[in-house]
């Protein structure tokens, strides 16, 4: 090989090297490892072990003491109050959750950011203050002619005022990116606005609905203040599993009060796992 050859062949500056594939040694990941550890770690003091040690307590004196606790007639009635007033609400969520977050997504009026911020306010308002709010409105000296305070309806008002941003919020997403190329393709193929919200417009925004009316129910089942104060928490009328809880605690009975508590984790977990599950089914399918 000429002088001018070598001097070509390594002008690019590289030295040259044995023939074959280079290997390529990835670095340790530290802070991936770093950063799981603390966020294991934090999720088991916070969730995990209160969670764990909650469980341990209700069955302290044996799973026959746990069932004789859940099945009292006190906290087996607050159970089945706190249950169905719950599915009701979710159900109440789904349609006129959807029916908002569509207002706020597809119709213009005037003031719509300010309901738009107001659908945020039970997340950020104490739920001790939403029951004295609707309390106010719907109580004995209501200004508005309604009282149901100390009812049975009045521990569904509660829980659909805690939990109506859950659907709204988990829909209006979907809805804004929503493409609408495909309902105009609809209308012009000549089928109806019923017709195409049916087969095209429902069919995208039923996870979300699920999603949303799952999470409404796993917080209304854990409500407490709200329900508290407009219901007047009477035994095998309106009060609801939270207050029979609190109730047990301040008559230092925490065994009994750990043992319902138990109860409702199991109910919300086997709700979220479900949700879980299908968000899981619905993106393989999509």
């Amino acid at each position: 090989m000429t002088a001018t050859a070598v001097s070509t062949s390594t002008g690019s500056g590289e030295a040259p090297g044995p023939a074959g594939p280079r290997v390529h040694r990835s670095r340790p990941r530290v802070g991936t490892a770093l950063s799981l550890g603390t966020a294991v770690l934090y999720l088991s003091l916070i969730v995990l072990i209160p969670l764990a040690a909650v469980v341990w307590r209700s069955t302290e004196g044996g799973w026959d003491t746990f069932w004789r606790a859940v099945q009292t007639p006190d906290a087996w009635a607050a159970l089945k109050l706190t249950v169905g007033a719950s599915l009701i609400v979710a159900v109440i969520n789904v349609v006129m959750g959807t029916v908002i977050a569509w207002v706020l997504e597809r119709d213009k009026f005037v003031g719509k950011g300010l309901v738009d911020t107001l659908i945020d306010l039970p997340f950020a308002l104490p739920t001790i203050v939403a029951g004295l709010v609707l309390l106010a409105l719907y109580g004995t000296n209501s200004p508005i002619g309604i009282n149901i305070a100390y009812t049975r309806i009045s521990v569904g008002v509660a829980l659909l005022f805690v939990t109506l941003p859950f659907v709204v919020r988990t829909v209006q997403p979907v809805l804004r990116e929503l493409d609408r190329d495909m309902e105009q393709a609809a209308y012009s193929l000549g089928a109806s606005p019923f017709t195409t919200f049916r087969r095209i417009i429902l069919p995208n925004l039923a996870p979300a609905m699920i999603s949303g009316a799952g999470l409404a129910f796993t917080r209304a089942i854990a409500e407490y203040g709200s329900t508290n104060l407009l219901t007047g928490s009477i035994p095998f009328e309106t009060q609801v599993s939270a207050v029979n809880i609190f109730g047990r605690i301040e008559s230092d009975d925490t065994t009994s009060a750990a043992a319902i508590s138990t109860v409702l984790l199991v109910v919300a977990f086997v709700v979220l796992l479900g949700l879980d599950l299908f968000q899981r089914w619905s993106a393989r399918r999509g």
